[in-house]
């Protein structure tokens, strides 16, 4: 089916944009990673590769805002282990070779919408995740800061450990930052 091309090719981006970069990734290793026939691309992303790369960059957000919420309702400590658990399997799961698309768009974008799409995703996840820590306990007043820190942590703890070829750096960093969330709870 024709959705399900589409979404194949969405998915194989997206994982190697996350291993590889955007720069690193060609349409024809997305197209050999789907299973798709050459003419895939534009008949499914007539904007080319950067229609694909902001599908692939929407997906990532999807997979990893829909993880996060499942800790909604749960103290902040709780929330900040599931996020840190969701950046710990995608670099165990990877043998730590992929790291975040939306980092990884950030750093390499092709285009001014890449990282533009990547600010706002972003800004959804500090949103997301300063909701759900005050919701958890965390004063509203110190909620937005240490979203903005568990999110940038995280995010460079990843390229480090992906850098050190060792989880431990990011494990470092993952304690630290449950340690200023317990610190911060009601």
């Amino acid at each position: 089916m024709a959705s399900d091309v589409r979404q194949r090719m969405i998915e194989e981006a997206m994982g190697l944009i996350a291993r590889k970069g955007v720069q690193g990734t060609s349409f024809s290793e997305v197209l050999e990673a789907a299973g798709a026939p050459r003419g895939s691309l534009y008949h499914h992303f007539p904007g080319g590769k950067d229609e694909l790369v902001l599908a692939a960059m929407d997906e990532a957000s999807r997979l990893a805002l829909g993880a996060i919420e499942r800790a909604r309702g749960q103290p902040a400590d709780k929330v900040a282990e599931s996020f840190i658990s969701f950046w710990r399997t995608v670099l165990t799961r990877s043998g730590l070779e992929a790291g975040c698309a939306l980092l990884a768009v950030t750093l390499g974008a092709d285009t001014a919408a890449q990282r533009e799409r990547a600010g706002e995703l972003f800004k959804r996840f500090r949103k997301v995740l300063r909701e759900m820590l005050v919701e958890g306990g965390v004063p509203a007043d110190r909620a937005e800061g240490l979203a903005a820190g568990l999110l940038s942590a995280c995010e460079g703890a990843v390229a480090v450990a992906r850098a050190e070829a060792s989880i431990k750096p990011f494990n470092l960093v993952a304690a630290e930052q449950v340690r200023a969330i317990r610190a911060a709870m009601r």
